[in-house]
């Protein structure tokens, strides 16, 4: 373990540890995140999945940090995606289950808030293989551009607030590998498989869970790339 590895968990510790400790940071992260839900998605994907790209980073190049990487303008990319995501979580878990109820399934909103079944799975696996398909090949592209963009400005706040080209990044991105290893492969092997137990979880846990899904999905990234 390199000094920097120490000092990545030191922060890791230090930021999260007083949380589960204290009864009263604990209520307040609560609280705040009842009232505030989606400033609270904002925070949990700026900090959490940023903390997964950088992982992500030490495993693929061996540093935390590289020049143009752009910490920054990632966590506000990684914010702002978070914000859609808990609105697509809202969308769906409750536009599915309207839908299985205009099928003839009785009740699949209280079949949701009840106790685990083999029900309650299945119309969870539904609501996350209907926002994979739908949701997902959207957001995913739209954050490869972002990163495009970030990476081309040299990873500057400065850069990062000029206008996106978007015909151009979009005719240069790699389809091929956005179709045959992100959307062909990470959405029904793992996207799907882990939003699945997301939408067992109850409501106010459930962009916590995707945030951490994020920091998990950057170390399998990061893993593959070696591989290759």
């Amino acid at each position: 373990m390199r000094r920097t590895d120490l000092y990545f968990s030191l922060a890791v510790i230090i930021l999260f540890l007083p949380f589960i400790l204290s009864d009263t940071l604990h209520t307040w992260y609560q609280e705040f995140n009842t009232e505030h839900g989606m400033a609270m998605s904002f925070i949990k994907f700026a900090i959490l999945s940023t903390m997964g790209e950088l992982l992500g980073l030490r495993i693929s190049t061996g540093n935390y940090y590289q020049r143009g990487f752009g910490i920054i303008p990632r966590a506000l990319v990684w914010g702002i995606l978070g914000m859609g995501i808990n609105m697509a979580f809202i969308i769906f878990s409750t536009g599915v289950p309207a839908v299985v109820a205009y099928m003839g399934v009785s009740h699949p909103e209280a079949l949701m808030q009840g106790s685990l079944c083999i029900e309650k799975v299945a119309l969870a696996l539904a609501i996350s293989t209907a926002l994979n398909c739908i949701f997902a090949p959207v957001f995913m592209t739209l954050h490869k551009i972002t990163d495009t963009h970030i990476l081309a400005t040299g990873g500057t706040l400065r850069g990062f607030f000029t206008p996106i080209r978007m015909g151009e990044t979009m005719q240069h991105l790699n389809w091929r590998v956005q179709w045959g290893f992100v959307f062909k492969k990470t959405i029904p092997l793992f996207w799907i498989p882990a939003h699945t137990i997301t939408f067992l979880l109850p409501g106010e846990s459930r962009v916590l869970f995707a945030a951490l899904l994020g920091v998990a999905l950057g170390v399998i990234l990061a893993i593959a790339n070696r591989r290759k």
